[in-house]
């Protein structure tokens, strides 16, 4: 009898090993309340979060907001039968229990970015019926679990910097509010970066690379998508060989646009930094503040043409203070690289821009 036991157990492990794995599970992603670990959602296969399940798909985007030299990394998931909308402008239609998931990870050598890399935190926003909700789970140690932190947290990273030298980071987890802040558009939570315009560019996919926009219409993930000669494009903001201006306008829009445009919660500003905007005084070439408070730095306009070091864009970039600095969320380091762009970018533009 022990050995029959043994057999059907063998047997049945054996039958478990080829069964299919369970799907996403939408009815997780639908409730009410938000799942206590993100495993309860079924997005990944693996206990680490690396390997999607069937129906979730990565993507990258052109030029993303700086989060402290972490590593994302973003997926998709859409219900079965359902279809992103296409929209030239804006952020894509997305159906009720789509799910954008970004995973922020740190290797231990930011010079190595595909080794030893732990993931941190795994931010989902879930497409509901009365509108996206917003959620942060953060990693265990092992890296078998991610837990939700509505209130946010701080977490202690260490790592090797790009120069080579240990680089600490005060990274912050947000909180509900937080994400409120910055996905505001009329008051509403949305989505930030994924639009048709920086989602037209390559990504290496398994079987190969393939232009995103084109993926996504060829897997009827957005059939109405067109060609993408024919979309919009954000341009890569560390590809030198695209224009410095696009480079720079691409920056601005994802680290600071998503504030400073006329629906953000930094409209009264009258500061406008999406890559929409064409009106050089509402992108701050000549304008002063609304309020010439500490950020400002005693200096007079938000960009002075061709002098990066009188403009309060660039002084609020360099500043890693609380009260100064910019974006105000999302960073505690300067990114040095970005600033170097806009100083750049400022330095080219004629005084005539006035």
């Amino acid at each position: 009898m022990k050995r029959l036991a043994a057999v059907l157990a063998a047997l049945a492990a054996a039958l478990q090993l080829g069964a299919a794995p369970a799907p996403v599970a939408l009815d997780v992603v639908l409730a009410p309340a938000p799942a206590a670990s993100l495993s309860a959602y079924r997005l990944f296969l693996d206990a680490g979060g690396r390997r999607p399940n069937a129906g979730v798909t990565p993507y990258a985007l052109n030029t993303p907001l700086f989060s402290d030299y972490a590593e994302k990394f973003r997926h998709l998931y859409l219900p079965p039968g359902t279809h992103v909308g296409y929209r030239a402008e804006g952020v894509l239609d997305f159906p009720v229990g789509a799910v954008l998931v970004k995973t922020f990870a740190y290797p231990a050598d930011l010079r190595r970015p595909g080794e030893n890399v732990r993931l941190i935190e795994t931010r989902l926003l879930i497409r509901k019926a009365e509108g996206w909700t917003a959620l942060a789970y953060v990693w265990n140690p092992e890296q078998t679990e991610a837990v939700l932190k509505r209130a946010g947290a701080r977490l202690d990273i260490a790592v090797t910097g790009l120069d080579g030298a240990p680089l600490a980071i005060d990274y912050a987890v947000p909180n509900a509010n937080q994400c409120k802040e910055c996905h505001s558009l009329n008051g509403t939570l949305s989505p930030i970066g994924p639009k048709a315009r920086n989602l037209n560019g390559p990504f290496a996919y398994p079987q190969g690379e393939q232009n995103q926009l084109a993926h996504w219409r060829g897997a009827a993930i957005m059939p109405d998508a067109p060609r993408p000669s024919a979309a919009p494009r954000t341009a890569r903001w560390d590809d030198p060989a695209e224009p410095l201006a696009e480079r720079a306008r691409a920056y601005l829009d994802a680290n600071c646009g998503h504030c400073h445009n006329p629906a953000g919660i930094a409209s009264n500003s009258g500061l406008f930094l999406n890559l929409e905007e064409d009106r050089p005084a509402a992108l701050g070439v000549g304008k002063r503040p609304v309020a010439a408070g500490r950020g400002s730095g005693g200096l007079e306009v938000s960009i002075d043409p061709g002098h990066p070091d009188r403009s309060i864009l660039v002084h609020r970039m360099e500043s890693s203070e609380p009260g100064v600095m910019m974006p105000e969320l999302g960073r505690s380091l300067v990114h040095r690289e970005g600033v170097d762009l806009v100083r750049a970018y400022v330095a080219s533009m004629a005084a005539t821009s006035h």
